[in-house]
């Protein structure tokens, strides 16, 4: 997840936040990233992931999430726990939470400056019924599966509210 500078507009890199960064944002990086790809916007848009809090940086994601991201068709093999910086809020147009927490904690930090879109990242797909994508950890493997339900459908929703403005040529 570490990789090159961000060289887009903000409004075309996306940072997807939870608490640890070890399950539900890189699932959320990873899948989008999966769709940007099939939309041909792999170079269009950038999609990273970080914590609020730095217990697991420099980790892989838990083995849960990358087994059940796997078996989707996800490779989140490479991803690396980080935690959220100031300077992401200069670098991502859309940083979107996990929670209703990890957005109050992102809210205490963000910059007055700041002028992007902050929130819940299931409020894109209201379709859905449900704010929060729910955290996985403590739980079996059925709650990695409903991750990827949710972050799948609210990944198609932003890459259609990106729509145009993102278009290659």
């Amino acid at each position: 997840m570490n990789g090159p500078p961000i060289v887009l507009a903000p409004d075309a890199s996306i940072l997807f936040v939870c608490l640890g960064n070890i399950c539900r944002s890189p699932t959320a990086a990873g899948v989008f990233r999966a769709a940007a790809a099939r939309s041909g916007l792999a170079h269009t848009v950038y999609a990273d992931s970080a914590g609020i809090g730095d217990w697991h940086a420099g980790s892989p994601p838990d083995r849960r999430a990358i087994q059940a991201a796997r078996r989707r068709g996800y490779d989140l093999t490479s991803l690396r726990a980080r935690q959220i910086v100031p300077a992401d809020f200069d670098r991502f147009g859309w940083i979107m939470a996990m929670d209703a927490s990890n957005l109050r904690a992102l809210e205490a930090m963000k910059p007055r400056a700041y002028d992007g879109r902050l929130g819940l990242f299931l409020d894109l797909a209201p379709e859905l019924d449900v704010r929060e994508v729910p955290d996985p950890y403590y739980g079996g493997s059925d709650g990695f599966e409903r991750v990827l339900d949710l972050v799948e459908a609210a990944s198609s929703a932003l890459l259609s509210r990106l729509g145009n403005r993102v278009r290659p040529g």
